[in-house]
């Protein structure tokens, strides 16, 4: 079973980056993207990437990141 932890501070998306997980995005209670990595983040936008060539912006106050580790 897998466990969640939602990212709301700077310091918890620092750790996402550094540690690479992969992350669940939520936006209007619909999963939006699921199994990229955090590469990037500021203020106002997350950057998740999926693939090689697969990068995505969203905006941080529309939608909700979750971390997801294994047990």
């Amino acid at each position: 079973m897998a466990i969640n932890r939602k990212l709301f501070t700077d310091p918890d998306f620092e750790e996402a980056v550094l540690r690479k997980y992969p992350v669940r995005v939520f936006q209007d209670d619909y999963i939006v993207n699921n199994g990229g990595t955090v590469i990037r983040f500021d203020d106002s936008i997350v950057v998740i990437q999926s693939s090689v060539s697969d990068l995505v912006y969203y905006n941080r106050s529309d939608c909700e990141f979750f971390e997801v580790r294994k047990r």
